[in-house]
């Protein structure tokens, strides 16, 4: 497989992976572009290579340095902003299990404490609903402190964990 297609190949199957994360496609690309960039890329390098809307591009953008995973500088005399991404995996990872914690976890944990707190729980359902909602509070919590220890481990710690499960 040559260079070119071997890069269109990885892009498209970022891509791919990331649509089935629930993360848009557009984004993917992007990050996947940054990630194997081997120098920062400006907004209209991406736009070209990925054949993409300017609009597209910019909200994508955005979208990634909100979560973390691509970083922006700006070269002396240059007035366009350039983006890369950390090419170590490990550490993107736990950006990318901290940010889902901040904007999934987290707030699940806080509706299931609500919805726990029901109190007339002399009806059959409300009773049912208040059991069902504080084991799945107690689950969800404890994955929550399980990925904040991954998150704030180091590489070795974690995949020692994970071969002591298989």
């Amino acid at each position: 497989m040559q260079y070119q297609e071997a890069k269109t190949k990885f892009i498209q199957t970022w891509g791919t992976l990331g649509s089935s994360w629930g993360i848009n496609r557009a984004m993917s690309q992007i990050h996947a572009l940054l990630l194997i960039s081997p120098q920062p890329l400006s907004t209209e390098e991406i736009m070209e290579e990925l054949s993409m809307s300017r609009g597209n591009a910019n909200m994508n953008i955005r979208a990634l340095l909100d979560w973390g995973v691509i970083h922006k500088e700006q070269k002396p005399g240059d007035r366009k902003e350039y983006f890369y991404s950390d090419k170590k995996i490990w550490e993107l990872a736990k950006q990318v299990v901290r940010e889902r914690k901040r904007r999934e976890l987290e707030p699940a944990i806080k509706a299931l404490e609500e919805v726990s707190q029901i109190k007339d729980s002399s009806d059959a359902g409300a009773k049912e609903l208040k059991k069902v909602s504080e084991d799945l509070l107690d689950f969800t919590q404890k994955v929550d402190r399980m990925l904040e220890k991954a998150a704030g481990s180091d590489e070795n710690w974690f995949y020692k964990q994970l071969l002591k499960m298989f």
